[in-house]
């Protein structure tokens, strides 16, 4: 699932800018625990411009979980909110963050037309 992961912030730092993200400016934090320990990308937000580094460091909110879990999230098979609520990813600071950067994943919709499993 790291790939998955990686890809998809990958691209969406290459997108450089995210309609959906008009109205939002903060910096989120994914820590993403597998074998080989915590993989962390930082997503800065800033009114629509969105960018991605694969590193830590401070940030409006922390979101974390195990990689399998997020690389479905990335990939629209789980959601990310519902995860939250069952306690499978954390979230830690400016919780309003969350409910921005769902946006960004892909729906269950997606994921079928792909041939993905719904989460």
């Amino acid at each position: 699932m790291a790939d998955a992961v990686d890809d998809f912030f990958r691209d969406l730092d290459e997108r450089g800018d995210e309609p959906l993200l008009r109205t939002v400016k903060g910096t989120v934090r994914f820590d993403v625990t597998g074998d080989a320990g915590t993989d962390h990308w930082l997503l800065a937000v800033d009114r629509g411009a969105v960018g991605a580094t694969h590193r830590g460091g401070e940030a409006d909110c922390v979101i974390g979980g195990d990689a399998d879990l997020i690389g479905d999230v990335v990939q629209g098979r789980a959601n990310a909110m519902a995860a939250l609520l069952r306690g499978e990813l954390s979230c830690t600071g400016d919780l309003d963050l969350i409910f921005a950067v769902q946006r960004l994943f892909p729906g269950p919709d997606d994921a079928a037309a792909a041939g993905g499993r719904h989460g």
